[in-house]
């Protein structure tokens, strides 16, 4: 060591500087929480934390693609992947940040009012007091969670991986015990899902840790250099893939790795259960692209076939629990553990094709998600929300816009012609087909027809179903509305001109190696 000094690596701040502004957002964040009083912390941290992501997509757009390559000693990589996954985890957290930030009461002394019914509960009151949004922690948790998710799918290194695994995740664990109503039931869905996280992470550092073995570096080129040579230890391979992609998976939901799925979907405060499915999954499976692409593409012969079970057990799984369950959020959360299975299709085809089609997927499906979950957080029976389905019988009678919203995107779900959903399924299984995956493109369009069932269930019970119980639809604010419209018209908008999404992402589809 005598000799030796250590040598500061280079880093690129300008291509970073998306990641720099939402970090040092949710700093300042932290900042107003602990300084700010408690009648103003609400009025500061929203416009905050909205002008925080909107200023990151700015630089990430205007700044992204003339500073591509890698940098932070090679264990950052800003590529064409990354860059687009980056931009739509943040388009995806600013929608998912207004739906977390409605707020009824006091100046619309009406708004658990509809059509002269009103429901239990004081006007002044606000609807984010009852499931726990007015706690404004929760702006700055959001935004160190994208700050993680954006360092996710951009991490060339196993232990930046890990370290942004642990970033995004952290914040999540607490986001999901914030409903004040269900608390009990909002601590479970908290509690397991940071115990079987942890479990899942350490299998990650496990994995990262026999990879690190075989390859003498936890580079990702490094690792694809040993591959491609052979000059490892064998015997640490596979074990070492599996157990990172056991890792990725469990963030996904996939079978077997799905268990905290439901709970903690039926658990967390919807606005929060919303912007986790959607943001979440767009990360992860930008990791899981960029380790099985770009690491261990050549020890796919070893791999592939345990991912092609793992996808029919998602959808298989996904798609027969669905139908036996009673309440909405279980629903999407099952349905959540098929897509995820749908989207493993795409992945598993290992070329331009199933990569492009992978994040158009993931952009459907988020785009789908969010704006679902905020029409499930307006359902309100006796002053908490009504999830239980049968409670949603007769709801076009009530609120005819909102009745034909849910029911479009439930046709998203379901994947029917002029949805982004029909696109989605169409494009990742035609890429699973093209590298001789034709049996699971199969299984895939028999569980999209099974989960279609509980979907059109639904649907059907809103608007042919009795109007019964005191269930209404609360009036929503300005923030919810557009998160609404702008998912609606996204979905709407991929399904009939799906081109404009597409194309960008074959042509950013090259990761750098």
């Amino acid at each position: 060591m005598g000799g030796s000094m250590f040598v500061a690596p280079d880093i690129n701040y300008t291509a970073l500087l998306p990641m720099i502004i939402v970090f040092v957002g949710g700093l300042v964040g932290v900042t107003v929480e602990g300084f700010a009083s408690r009648t103003t912390r609400y009025a500061v941290q929203v416009p905050l934390s909205v002008a925080t992501l909107v200023l990151a997509f700015v630089a990430l757009v205007v700044l992204g693609r003339d500073h591509q390559g890698v940098t932070a000693a090679e264990t950052v990589a800003l590529d064409g992947p990354a860059l687009l996954l980056q931009g739509l985890v943040l388009l995806l957290a600013i929608l998912g940040m207004l739906v977390m930030s409605e707020r009824f009461g006091g100046s619309q002394p009406d708004a658990f009012t509809q059509s002269g019914v009103s429901t239990p509960g004081s006007a002044e009151e606000s609807f984010a007091t009852r499931v726990g949004a007015t706690t404004t922690e929760v702006y700055p948790l959001t935004l160190m969670s994208v700050g993680g998710m954006l360092l996710f799918v951009s991490a060339n290194d196993l232990l930046l991986l890990f370290v942004a695994l642990e970033i995004l995740s952290l914040p999540l664990y607490i986001l999901c015990g914030l409903a004040r109503r269900r608390r009990l039931l909002s601590q479970e869905a908290s509690l397991k899902y940071f115990l079987l996280g942890s479990f899942s992470s350490a299998f990650f550092l496990f994995g990262a840790v026999l990879l690190y073995g075989y390859a003498g570096s936890m580079r990702f080129a490094d690792i694809a250099a040993a591959v491609g040579s052979n000059v490892g230890m064998d015997g640490l391979l596979v074990p070492g893939v599996l157990l990172v992609v056991v890792g990725l998976l469990f963030k996904v939901g996939a079978v077997p790795f799905h268990a905290w799925t439901p709970d903690v979907y039926q658990g967390a405060p919807t606005p929060v259960t919303g912007f986790m499915a959607a943001c979440t999954k767009v990360a992860a499976f930008g990791a899981m692209l960029r380790v099985l692409y770009v690491a261990v593409e050549g020890a796919r012969l070893e791999w592939q076939p345990v991912l092609a079970v793992v996808a029919v057990l998602s959808m298989v799984v996904g798609a027969l629990l669905s139908i036996v369950q009673t309440d909405i959020k279980r629903i999407l959360a099952y349905s959540s553990i098929a897509h995820a299975g749908f989207i493993l299709t795409g992945v598993l085809a290992l070329d331009q094709a199933g990569l492009s089609s992978t994040i158009f997927y993931l952009a459907t499906y988020g785009f789908m998600t969010i704006p679902a979950f905020a029409i499930v957080a307006l359902v309100r029976s006796s002053g908490t929300e009504a999830t239980q389905v049968d409670q949603w019988s007769g709801l076009a009678s009530r609120s005819p816009w909102v009745a034909a919203a849910f029911t479009f995107l439930m046709m998203a779900f379901a994947g029917i012609p002029l949805t982004s959903g029909f696109t989605g399924k169409f494009a990742v299984f035609s890429a699973a087909v093209s590298q001789g995956w034709a049996w699971l493109a199969v299984v895939g369009v028999l569980a999209s027809a099974v989960t279609a069932y509980i979907y059109f269930k639904v649907v059907v019970l809103m608007w042919l179903g009795e109007r019964t119980g005191d269930t209404v639809v609360a009036r929503p604010s300005w923030m919810t509305s557009v998160a609404i419209l702008v998912g609606v018209a996204i979905t709407l908008a991929l399904g009939v001109m799906p081109s404009p999404l597409l194309d960008l992402a074959q042509n950013t589809a090259a990761f750098l190696r």
